[in-house]
């Protein structure tokens, strides 16, 4: 197994400190140090621990043999696309559980024909954390509205994508799931 600690600490432009800091409980810069350049082993704990720290998930930090990586050619930023300072990678995307998809068959609003959206399920205790944000939301006898989350307050409005699209009020749905990634083919 192949850390990535130091890849995702530097993307995030954190120093060993501030990493060791963020644990819980708090650890040295030394301790994250070692744990990064492999001079210490990785145990699942800690794995978890700095992954909390970054902000991501424990999957993220680690390079599995039979996982291939995207090599990064260009970096793309306000100064136009250049090569990065050292070889790096992306993982593709992966499927957590409580993800799921939708599909658009025809263009509407932002969206195009061909596009994947990825979303999460959330309960009704988290349907706040995707407030303007487009969420898919069950509705009886199998069908579904999508669209701009605008309230919560137990029922759930929507504004669909489009032009002069009317707002949808949903009553107490089970669950919504938000959009969290756009596959698109260019």
């Amino acid at each position: 197994m192949i850390t990535a600690i130091r890849d995702v600490r530097r993307a995030k432009r954190l120093t060993l400190e501030e990493v060791a800091r963020r644990c819980d409980p708090p650890t040295t810069a030394q301790t994250i140090g070692r744990l990064e350049t492999g001079t210490r082993t990785v145990s699942i704990g800690w794995l978890n621990r700095i992954a909390a720290a970054l902000g991501v998930e424990a999957s993220d930090l680690v390079t599995l043999p039979d996982r291939k990586d995207l090599p990064v050619a260009a970096i793309l930023d306000s100064r136009g696309a250049h090569a990065p300072r050292r070889t790096t990678t992306v993982p593709p995307p992966q499927v957590a559980p409580g993800q799921i998809a939708i599909t658009v068959a025809n263009g509407i609003g932002d969206y195009r024909t061909g596009d994947v959206i990825w979303a999460a399920i959330l309960a009704p205790q988290n349907f706040a954390t995707a407030l303007n944000r487009d969420v898919l939301v069950p509705q009886a006898a199998g069908k579904f509205a999508f669209g701009r989350l605008t309230q919560c307050n137990g029922d759930v409005t929507v504004l669909p994508p489009g032009t002069g699209t009317q707002s949808l009020s949903i009553a107490h749905p089970a669950w919504i799931a938000v959009a969290i990634r756009l596959v698109r083919e260019l």
